[in-house]
């Protein structure tokens, strides 16, 4: 390995995936999403790369780690027992693998993610 092979997000050779939220999951809005991954190691089990989204309420059910540092927006995280944090561009924290809760974008947002998910 060497310098080559860092991966810079700005240059970084990866293409924007749009979607939308599983319908089953979607509680409100309209669920348009975008990511671009660009990093996925060897083993499949770490990415990162930016993510965003519009005004909309889902379902969440984390099988990975995930940091994430918000770059714009607001997003209410509500865990299954009702207790809930808002965090703003600027916040950076960690959700952990089996988290179940509901994602509530209140402005438009946008995420750098880094997700580890073991393949045990």
């Amino acid at each position: 390995m060497n310098v080559a092979d860092i991966v810079l997000f700005a240059t970084a050779a990866a293409v924007e995936d749009n979607y939308v939220v599983d319908a089953e999951k979607l509680l409100a809005g309209d669920g348009r999403q975008a990511v671009r991954n660009v990093y996925s190691d060897e083993s499949d089990q770490f990415h990162a790369g930016v993510w965003r989204g519009e005004v909309a309420t889902w379902r969440v059910r984390y099988t990975e780690h995930e940091f994430c540092h918000m770059l714009t927006g607001e997003v209410k995280i509500t865990d299954a027992t009702g207790e809930s944090i808002t965090v703003r561009a600027g916040d950076s924290f960690v959700i952990p693998a089996g988290f179940v809760g509901v994602w509530q974008v209140l402005q438009p947002a946008s995420k750098l993610y880094v997700i580890f998910e073991s393949k045990r």
